[in-house]
């Protein structure tokens, strides 16, 4: 079990605190506004209504003892800023800020932040890419060359077997997992593939794009 502190309790800390939840971590989110800490309450395990900026007020919290602190400030860059600075400075010992445009990251980064997260940006991105082509149902980026695909079954992929396919050596695609009939299974060698499976595949675009001919 994990413990988080969350500082600003608007609607991505509270959509970060449901899920955390929901994970059994312990979490303490922490917003300058009291009707945002009132609303985020039934989600965390404590709540305190106090400026993140405040030098005093994020000692008196002990963030050292925090196993990750969540900076997730969306109004006011300034003072998310202020508050990865202050909480990299006092020890923190791992500070994730939430950023709204690529130059907030930069200087996010440059504070202390050792990882920002650009909500806006992966969503785009993700609805751009599933946007492109019928084929792709869903992905996620593991970095920039690898991503995991969801896909649809191509046509004439349909009674064959992955040793007929051999999609690995000729596109350096990996197959890793087959949704059929709402159940997830790990194909082997002689797998039958049929019209109605959903691939789960690792690779990067270019190869996706030969394989699955986008």
């Amino acid at each position: 079990m994990k413990s988080v502190l969350i500082i600003g309790a608007g609607q991505f800390g509270t959509h970060v605190a449901k899920v955390m939840n929901d994970l059994r971590c312990e979490i303490m989110a922490v917003d300058i506004d009291e009707s945002s800490v009132n609303a985020i309450l039934p989600f965390v395990t404590n709540a305190q209504i106090g400026d993140g900026t405040n030098k005093d007020f994020l000692q008196s919290l002990g963030v050292r003892n925090y196993d990750v602190c969540i900076v997730s400030i969306g109004d006011n860059f300034q003072s998310s800023l202020e508050a990865t600075a202050l909480l990299k400075e006092m020890g923190a010992a791992l500070v994730i800020s939430r950023a709204a445009n690529d130059v907030q990251e930069k200087f996010l980064l440059r504070n202390g932040a050792d990882e920002v997260v650009y909500p806006e940006k992966i969503s785009a991105k993700r609805l751009a890419v599933k946007l492109s082509s019928d084929a792709i149902l869903d992905f996620i980026e593991l970095d920039e060359n690898y991503s995991i695909y969801e896909m649809a079954m191509p046509k004439d992929w349909c009674g064959k077997n992955l040793v007929q396919l051999d999609v690995r050596r000729k596109f350096n695609i990996n197959i890793i997992s087959i949704k059929r009939e709402g159940k997830f299974m790990m194909p082997s060698a002689d797998t039958v593939m049929y019209a109605q499976d959903v691939l789960y595949v690792i690779g990067d675009m270019k190869d996706l794009k030969k394989c699955f001919k986008i």
